[in-house]
């Protein structure tokens, strides 16, 4: 007899989504009436959301107090509100990608302080 985690689920209870080979999803439902499972039901939400728009200028938000980044402090700054526009979904993580790069060659282009 096999253990009761093989037994395969019941229709009614299995996710609706249906591949394009026409197979249905394995998973079980989730019981929030969405007839989706977990994977499916954050794929769906993840695509009904707008991307964020990469040509928004966000130097307000970014640059404020920041006029020259002549120090690893400011640099740490601009990185952490970056790090915050990244999780509110509101610059792309492609684009915080390019500005941590440069960044990154702003504080490897500073002098390093030797004692």
């Amino acid at each position: 007899m096999p253990p009761a985690s093989a037994k395969p689920c019941s229709t009614n209870s299995r996710c609706s989504h249906v591949t394009a080979n026409d197979r249905r999803c394995r998973l079980g439902a989730l019981r929030n009436g969405s007839h989706l499972c977990f994977r499916h039901s954050s794929l769906m939400a993840a695509a009904s959301q707008p991307p964020p728009n990469d040509s928004e200028d966000l130097s307000s938000e970014l640059l404020p107090g920041l006029s020259k980044f002549n120090s690893a402090i400011n640099i740490n700054q601009f990185l952490a509100r970056l790090l915050a526009l990244v999780t509110q979904g509101r610059i792309s993580p492609r684009r915080a990608s390019v500005l941590g790069y440069i960044t990154n060659q702003l504080l490897q282009s500073h002098p390093r302080h030797r004692p």
